[in-house]
């Protein structure tokens, strides 16, 4: 399973050109599963449902099923430590490509999505990993080559080059 990732400031845009880029990905035929990094808690199931009730009640997992889809949580309990990537990788089913939103500081090769109407100064001079950038204006002096942030056929071509998966879908 080949990875690659997007990563930049909070307000980038970076959810955004995922869910642009998936079908753009899909569309070339390959299989694509997503990983995304929340810096605070998050919950998938709401007080009153039954399985929040589980959790609440002490349960390690929770597995919800339905013909349509189906979901594991686990609870990180008494300060056990944040799973790294290479240790939730293994809980994904294969599939060609896994795009991971977030996990900025794993050695994976990223995508920096950039708005100079952020405030926030380019991550990519200071960081090897990323080997591109989208952006929805110029970015000068960039070291890697920019995307149309709104290209995201441009920016599929260019993830399906580097992680070496032409020919492998349609």
């Amino acid at each position: 399973m080949k990875m690659f990732g997007l990563t930049g400031w909070s307000g980038s845009g970076k959810t955004t050109l995922m869910v642009r880029l998936i079908p753009a990905l899909t569309r070339q035929g390959l299989t694509v599963s997503t990983m995304k990094h929340a810096h605070k808690g998050f919950d998938i199931d709401h007080p009153g449902k039954d399985s929040h009730n589980h959790r609440m009640a002490g349960a390690t997992e929770v597995l919800v099923s339905s013909p349509k889809r189906w979901a594991l949580m686990h609870e990180i309990r008494n300060d056990e430590p944040e799973l790294t990537l290479n240790e939730l990788l293994p809980k994904l089913s294969p599939v060609d490509l896994l795009l991971i939103e977030g996990f900025k500081r794993e050695p994976h090769e990223k995508i920096e999505v950039w708005r100079r109407s952020v405030g926030k100064p380019l991550i990519a001079p200071d960081d090897p990993t990323i080997v591109a950038i989208a952006s929805d204006g110029p970015v000068p002096d960039a070291p890697v080559p920019v995307f149309d942030l709104n290209d995201e056929d441009a920016i599929a071509e260019f993830v399906i080059a580097r992680c070496g998966l032409a020919g492998r879908g349609l």
